[in-house]
């Protein structure tokens, strides 16, 4: 029988998020105010253009980033104290594989949260 490694599907996404990160949260230097308009190598298709003046619309853009940005995306289009201000809830939206690998690399993301849903 062969003894191949396998890698799973988890360890795959949990290495491709983990390669996207900023080295500080503080990196992340995008707009907070007006619209972004996001290009089509992170969203191919619907909507493309977002409103950070408004929490549902602003909420979208950065889940949106945070699944498909590459590196230079998550510097360009999120805010670092935008995503700690909305992160007790984005981090409730998006993939786990990607909450665990971002709360892993910057703990303060977790100090936002709520004492009920840091426990959790």
């Amino acid at each position: 029988m062969d003894e191949t490694i396998t890698t799973t599907r988890a360890e795959v996404l949990r290495d491709r998020y983990r390669s996207r990160l900023p080295e500080r949260l503080q990196e992340l230097a995008g707009p907070v105010e007006g619209d972004v308009d996001l290009p089509l190598h992170i969203v191919w298709s619907g909507r493309t253009s977002y409103s950070l003046d408004r929490p549902k619309s602003r909420m979208t853009l950065y889940r949106t980033v945070l699944a498909e940005g590459q590196s230079a995306d998550l510097v360009a289009l999120l805010n670092h104290r935008l995503l700690a201000d909305q992160w007790p809830v984005l981090g409730r939206l998006i993939s786990p594989y990607i909450r665990e690998v971002w709360e892993d690399a910057f703990p303060e993301l977790l100090r936002t949260a709520p004492a009920d849903t840091a426990a959790a």
